[in-house]
């Protein structure tokens, strides 16, 4: 399908309601899927780095009790 002129493009031959609103509600929602993403990946990554700093800690904590218990 061929437009005559850019309004007439926008116009969509009488459908530009359905036709942007489609659009916009598509990008919006592929936007709300990055977004949250992006956040669920940052408050993943923040876990594991505590995961890892208490298992740190516990491998200290038990290494010291070996070196402190007389056996």
């Amino acid at each position: 399908m061929q437009f005559e002129s850019f309004s007439s493009f926008l116009a969509m031959g009488g459908y530009a309601f359905y036709v942007w609103m489609s659009f916009a509600v598509t990008f919006g929602a592929m936007l709300l899927l990055a977004v949250g993403s992006y956040r669920q990946h940052k408050v993943l990554l923040k876990s594991v780095v505590a995961e890892q700093a208490r298992q740190s800690r516990i491998k200290r904590a038990r290494a010291k009790t070996a070196d402190i218990s007389p056996e």
